[in-house]
């Protein structure tokens, strides 16, 4: 089978594997397709939620007995143990697959080796395949957390260009347009938690659902963490059922980022005190900045972090990509010690 078929598998596998954000945590979203020994697609599927299926399994029953003979194309190197669910690699020889390719080792020790069982069973392996686009993807929350033991973080801001989130008097509403909110609620639904500071909660009473634009809301919620002392009102929309509400009293972000042991994605939405001290922290991982067209002039700054006095302390990130959106740019940014 041609590079180009593989390539082309795994950009499916990859697309598929964005169901899987946030339902899948802690365990990893990954992406699987089946092509059956012509090379048509004949089975595409991603990670169930904890104590499912995984990836490959899925991929395997939607393709049935198309997939012997078929070659399976996987984001993420399949897993070789017995926890709540059997081996993949196991699944995949037992299905008749004759050749697997995988963007991404498994750095979990406890599931790698699935390779080698697969090479054992005279199965074709191969690695590797668009490894850099997977580690961009959704698979890189997970591979993080692998790495560094802890959540990936987006610092997100949107903001005028002079980078004030609130005019004077303290009007916010709306800053970006439909096509900026509607991205940014799309990006809600695939986290695990979002983060906002009891400030941001009694002046905004935010739901921080993740909402369609007509108003219906996505399928995963994530968990909604509130820092700080004070607490919130009677009647305050995070108290709601809609989703999980965690409340910190402590300001440190490694006690918020406990809060949520299972998270692999979260993002911090504000205020500017909230946001400064994960930066101040050296826990942001990523900004996410919607930026309109429109100056203020004065107002609320979007960042507010006191330990930067001079510009050699400032903190400073590699532009990843620009995408427009209406009227806005979202410029995301990675910092620049990422190590994934």
């Amino acid at each position: 089978m041609s590079a180009t078929a593989i390539e082309r598998a795994m950009r499916l596998a990859i697309e598929t594997s964005r169901g899987a954000q946030g339902f899948s945590s802690p365990n990893p979203p990954v992406g699987a397709v089946i092509l059956d020994a012509e090379g048509g697609v004949a089975g595409v599927g991603h990670t169930q939620p904890p104590g499912g299926p995984h990836a490959e399994i899925v991929a395997l029953r939607d393709a049935g007995r198309a997939a012997r003979g078929g070659t399976a194309v996987v984001t993420l190197e399949p897993c070789n143990h017995t926890g709540r669910t059997g081996p993949c690699s196991e699944a995949l020889i037992d299905a008749g697959v004759t050749a697997v390719h995988f963007g991404v080792s498994d750095p979990n020790p406890i599931a790698a080796g699935g390779a080698e069982s697969l090479r054992a069973a005279d199965v074709t392996v191969t690695g590797g395949v668009l490894s850099d686009e997977i580690r961009r993807g959704p698979l890189r929350p997970w591979l993080f957390r692998q790495a560094h033991g802890r959540p990936f973080v987006t610092a997100k801001i949107a903001a005028t260009l002079d980078g004030r989130i609130a005019a004077p008097d303290g009007t916010s509403r709306w800053i970006t347009g439909a096509q900026a909110r509607a991205h940014a609620h799309t990006q809600r639904s695939r986290l695990d938690a979002v983060v906002i500071g009891t400030g941001t909660a009694l002046a905004d009473d935010p739901s921080l659902t993740a909402r369609r634009p007509d108003g219906s809301l996505y399928a995963h919620q994530p968990t909604r963490v509130v820092v700080g002392q004070r607490d919130l009102p009677a009647g305050a929309k995070l108290l709601d059922d809609t989703a999980p509400l965690v409340q910190v009293r402590s300001y440190d972000p490694r006690d918020v980022l406990d809060a949520v042991p299972d998270a692999l994605w979260v993002l911090v939405e504000g205020g500017p005190g909230i946001l400064g001290a994960f930066l101040a922290a050296g826990v942001v991982d990523e900004v996410q900045y919607y930026l309109a067209p429109t100056i203020l002039g004065d107002g609320s700054p979007a960042v507010l972090d006191r330990t930067v006095t001079t510009l050699t302390q400032a903190h400073r990130f590699r532009r990843e990509s620009v995408t427009e959106l209406g009227d806005d740019l979202l410029v995301t940014l990675t910092a620049r010690n990422e190590s994934e």
